[in-house]
């Protein structure tokens, strides 16, 4: 049905609507809310087209720093996790690729991607 759908879609609609002025999206003419409503929708394609190219260029940049290592490394496992979620900590990133926690903050380490939550334990990684 119609209602899934947009259920479905609402934190991109959402994201659009924030670009719109309140007046507008809250006129009484109807035809001043539809051109609102069909902005929004295009504001929220424009910010999705640019997270897509964002974060194809970080798994590209992430890749590159995977390439040439051992078949065996877990480097690969841990890009792959980072671009599945948007944070990942260190318990996850071991429990992926089956190896130590401590071996987790090497790759992290290596990948060099961005620390989070700013503190010294139980820290988080994503890529932005």
């Amino acid at each position: 049905t119609i209602r899934s759908k947009f259920k479905s879609h609402l934190l991109a609609f959402a994201v659009g609507l924030r670009e719109i002025p309140r007046e507008r999206r809250r006129a009484r003419d109807r035809m001043t809310r539809l051109v609102a409503f069909l902005d929004a929708i295009s504001a929220a394609a424009a910010a999705g087209m640019k997270d897509i190219d964002r974060l194809t260029l970080a798994k590209r940049q992430l890749e590159r720093k995977a390439a040439g290592r051992r078949t065996t490394s877990s480097l690969p496992v841990a890009v792959d996790l980072l671009m599945s979620r948007p944070i990942v900590s260190a318990h996850m990133v071991a429990k992926a690729a089956r190896i130590t926690p401590r071996g987790a903050l090497n790759l992290v380490g290596e990948l060099g991607v961005r620390e989070m939550t700013g503190r010294g334990r139980y820290r988080a990684w994503g890529i932005l």
